[in-house]
C-alpha cells in the first residue's frame, strides 16, 4: 500500500481554538469506572467522535494540574503525602480493631500480645497488592515502637511482616514479659534495650531483683546476630558478660547503666572476644576490685573502639596499656576516665586522641611538676572537636579548660566541689552550652551568669550538695528562664518558691518537656503569701503543652491535681511528694492524664480506692510506686483480684512472714504495681511479697 496522501492544512487554524478535551476525560473516567465494576467499555469509532464534536465555539477549559492522572502518566508524590496516605491506611485498620473491642493495650511497647485483627470480608485484602518487602521497607520509616505496635495489630499479614522486620526492641520492665516470649516474638532483633529496677529512690539501692541471666541466656539462644545490648539498673554477673562475649560474633555495643554484680574479670572476657566492639559504656557503678588488668585483653589488632566509658572503675589503672589502646583506635570519640587519673599521664592521653568529642576526667592525683599547667592547657587546646566535658576534678586545674569552653555544648560538674565564683568564670565563656549538670554550689549568682551567657541552654540539672542548707532560691531559676528561652528540661533543688515565680517560668519557657522542682522542706508554701503552690504548678501544666515529665513539691492541695488531670495531656511521668487532701487527688490524676505511664507517690494521703475506680488506666501504665501512703494489705488484695494482669508487690523489710499469713488490716509501707504478661515472678527476694 502507498502512503496516504497528506490532508490539506487549509482551515485548520479556524477550528483549532474550538478544540476541547472533555470527551477524552469522559472516556478515561468511564474506562476506569467500567474496569472497577468489571464491565467492558464500548469503544467509540473515530467517525462518531467527529460527529459528536460540538460545533458551538467554547472557551478553553482550565484544567487543574494533575488532579487525576490518565493511564501511562508518571506521578511522584511528596514524602509528606506518602506519610499521610500510610497514616490513613493504618488508621483505617486500627478503627476495625477498636470496633472489635480489643480493649486498651498493655504498657509494654514491644510485645503487643497475640490479639490481632482478622482479614474478614476482604476488608484488608489490599494488603496483598504489594510484596512483603515493600511493607517491610515502609514500616522502617515508623519512628517509634508504639507506631510499629499499632501496625502489628492491623491484620495478620502485617503482624507477621512487622514481627520479622523488627530490628530493635525496648522493654521498660524486665518482668513485664518472659524473655523467651520476647525472643520468639521478634526473632531478627539486632538492638535490645532492657530495664530492670525502676528509678524510684526507694528501690534503686535495695535488693529487689532485676537479674539479667534469663534475658541474656534467651538472647544467646535466639538472637545470634545481636549487635547492641543496653541494660539499665540490672544485676549482671561475670558469667553473663562471658556468655555475651562468646555468643554474639558481630557484637558491637555494650552499655551497662546503674548495673551491678560484675567485675573486671567479666570485662576482660568482653575485651578478649568481642573483636568488633565499638562502644563499652559503664555508667554509675563501682566495679568490683580484682587483680586483672582487663584492658590488656584487647588484642593488639583491635582498632574499632568509638566509645570507652570506664568512669565507674575503682582503683588506679594501667595507664600505659590504656595509652596504647587509645593510640590504635583512630575513631575514638568518647573517653571517660575513672576517678583516679595521674596528672602526668593525662596529658599523654589527650595528645593521643585529638579527635575526641566527649571527655570525662576524674580526680587528678599528684602535684604535678613545674610547667605542668601549661602542658595541660596546651593538651586541652589540642582537642579541636570537643563538645562534651565531664569534670570531677577540683578548681585548681579548671582554668586549663578555658581554651575549649566556647565550643562546649555539654558541661557536667555533678561530682565536682567547685564553688560559685569559679563556676561563674567557666560558664561565662560557654556561649554555645546546651546542657549544664551542676550542684547547688553554683548559687543564684552563678545562675544569673548562666542566664546572661548561655543563651542556647536547653537542659539544666541542679542537685543537692553536702551543705547543711540549700543555697538556691527562686531567683536563680527565674533568671535562667528569662535568659535561656530555649530551655526544655529542668531539675532544680531549692529551699523556697513562690506562685508568681512559677508563673513567670511558665510564661518564659512554654517549650518545657521536663520540669522537676524539689523544695527541700516538705509542705513549704509560697513563702511570701503563705498560700499553697497550686496556682504556680497549674500555670506550668497549662502553659507547657508538651510536658512529658513533672515532679511537684511544696504545700499542694487537690486543686493542683484537678489542673494536672485536665491539662497534662502528654504527661508520661509524674512524681508527687507530700501533697493532696485525700483520694480525690489521685482520682483526678488517673481519670485524666491520657498518656500517663509512670506514677510515683510518696507521703501522700492516697489509698487504693482511686486505683480500684480507675482500673482501666492501670492496665495502660507501666508502673506505679506508693510509699508512706494510706494503704492496707486487704486493699492490695482487692486490687490484685480486680486486675489479674497486675503484679502487686509489697516491699516489707521487717521480716513479718509470708503474705498469706497476714491480716487485711496490715499497713503497707511500700507498694510497687506493674503490668506483666508472665504473672508473679519467681526470683523475688524475701523482702518482696507478691499479693494475689
Amino acid at each position: 500500500m502507498g502512503k496516504a496522501a497528506k490532508g490539506s492544512r487549509k482551515g485548520k487554524k479556524a477550528w483549532r481554538p474550538d478544540i476541547t478535551t472533555n470527551h477524552v476525560d469522559d472516556y478515561f473516567d468511564e474506562s476506569i469506572r467500567d474496569a472497577i465494576i468489571g464491565k467492558a467499555s464500548d469503544t467509540k469509532s473515530t467517525d462518531s467522535e467527529a460527529t459528536d464534536r460540538p460545533k458551538k465555539k467554547q472557551k478553553a477549559s482550565i484544567i487543574p494540574v494533575v488532579e487525576v492522572e490518565p493511564p501511562g502518566c508518571s506521578f511522584y508524590p511528596s514524602f509528606e503525602a506518602c506519610q499521610d496516605s500510610f497514616a490513613l491506611v493504618v488508621a483505617s485498620g486500627m478503627q476495625k480493631i477498636y470496633k472489635k473491642e480489643l480493649g486498651p493495650q498493655p504498657l509494654l511497647e514491644t510485645i503487643p500480645g497475640e490479639a490481632i485483627a482478622n482479614e474478614d470480608d476482604g476488608a484488608l485484602s489490599w494488603t496483598a497488592a504489594f510484596p512483603d518487602e515493600v511493607w517491610e521497607h515502609t514500616f522502617s520509616f515508623l519512628p517509634t515502637n508504639v507506631d510499629r505496635h499499632a501496625v502489628a495489630l492491623v491484620c495478620r499479614s502485617w503482624y507477621q511482616i512487622e514481627r520479622l522486620s523488627r530490628r530493635k526492641i525496648f522493654v521498660g520492665n524486665c518482668y513485664a514479659v518472659a524473655p523467651v516470649a520476647a525472643v520468639r516474638r521478634f526473632p531478627e532483633v539486632r538492638v535490645a534495650t532492657i530495664k530492670g529496677k525502676p528509678s524510684f529512690v526507694e528501690l534503686l539501692y535495695t535488693d529487689w531483683g532485676g537479674g539479667a541471666e534469663m534475658w541474656i541466656q534467651s538472647m544467646a539462644n535466639g538472637w545470634p546476630l545481636l549487635e547492641e545490648l543496653r541494660l539499665k539498673r540490672m544485676v549482671v554477673s561475670d558469667d553473663c558478660l562471658k556468655l555475651i562475649a562468646r555468643s554474639f560474633k558481630n557484637f558491637r555495643v555494650l552499655s551497662l547503666a546503674f548495673c551491678e554484680g560484675f567485675s573486671a574479670a567479666g570485662l576482660a572476657a568482653i575485651a578478649a572476644n568481642c573483636r568488633n566492639l565499638e562502644a563499652l559504656d559503664l555508667h554509675q557503678y563501682k566495679v568490683k576490685k580484682n587483680c586483672i588488668n582487663w584492658i590488656s585483653h584487647f588484642p593488639e589488632s583491635f582498632t574499632s573502639l568509638v566509645t570507652l566509658n570506664i568512669a565507674c572503675l575503682d582503683g588506679e589503672m594501667n595507664v600505659s596499656t590504656l595509652e596504647r589502646l587509645v593510640s590504635r583506635c583512630p575513631y575514638l570519640k568518647t573517653l571517660r576516665l575513672n576517678h583516679v587519673t595521674p596528672l602526668e599521664k593525662l596529658v599523654g592521653l589527650l595528645h593521643r586522641a585529638p579527635q575526641l568529642v566527649d571527655l570525662g576526667i576524674g580526680i587528678l592525683i599528684g602535684e604535678g611538676y613545674p610547667g605542668f599547667f601549661s602542658k595541660l592547657e596546651s593538651a586541652f587546646a589540642h582537642l579541636k572537636h570537643l563538645k562534651n566535658l565531664f569534670w570531677k576534678a577540683g578548681p585548681l586545674y579548671l582554668p586549663a579548660i578555658y581554651p575549649i569552653c566556647e565550643g562546649l555544648t555539654t558541661l557536667h560538674l555533678f561530682e565536682s566541689s567547685i564553688k560559685a565564683p569559679e563556676l561563674a568564670k567557666v560558664v561565662c565563656q560557654c556561649k554555645n552550652l546546651q546542657q549544664l549538670w551542676i550542684r547547688d554550689l553554683i548559687e543564684d549568682d552563678g545562675l544569673i551568669a548562666v542566664a546572661s551567657s548561655c543563651k542556647l541552654l536547653r537542659k539544666l540539672q541542679i542537685v543537692r550538695s553536702d551543705l547543711p542548707y540549700c543555697p538556691l532560691t527562686e531567683i536563680g531559676l527565674i533568671a535562667v528562664s528569662s535568659g535561656c528561652v530555649m530551655l526544655e528540661s529542668v531539675l532544680y533543688f531549692c529551699r523556697q518558691m513562690t506562685n508568681s515565680a512559677l508563673l513567670t517560668i511558665a510564661n518564659n519557657c512554654p517549650n518545657l518537656t521536663c520540669f522537676r522542682l524539689c523544695i527541700t522542706k516538705p509542705y513549704t508554701p509560697d513563702y511570701i503569701t503563705q498560700e499553697p503552690l497550686d496556682a504556680g504548678f497549674g500555670a506550668i501544666v497549662e502553659s507547657c503543652k508538651d510536658l512529658r515529665r513533672l515532679s511537684i513539691s511544696g504545700l499542694l492541695t487537690d486543686r493542683v491535681f484537678i489542673t494536672i488531670g485536665a491539662s497534662a495531656n502528654r504527661l508520661e511521668w509524674l512524681s508527687v511528694c507530700c501533697a493532696g487532701d485525700g483520694d480525690a487527688g489521685l482520682h483526678y490524676i488517673l481519670s485524666g492524664c491520657r498518656k500517663l505511664r509512670m506514677l510515683e507517690i510518696r507521703k501522700c494521703p492516697f489509698g487504693i480506692k482511686a486505683l480500684l475506680d480507675n482500673a482501666d488506666k492501670l492496665k495502660t501504665m507501666r508502673c506505679l510506686w506508693m510509699s508512706s501512703c494510706s494503704v492496707t494489705l486487704g486493699e492490695c488484695r482487692l486490687l490484685a483480684k480486680k486486675i489479674p494482669r497486675l503484679n502487686v508487690e509489697v516491699i516489707d523489710e521487717t521480716g513479718g512472714g509470708p503474705v498469706h499469713s497476714r491480716r487485711d488490716h496490715f499497713p503497707v509501707e511500700k507498694l510497687y504495681i506493674y503490668n506483666t504478661f508472665t504473672g508473679p515472678r519467681l526470683d523475688a527476694p524475701p523482702s518482696v511479697l507478691t499479693v494475689w
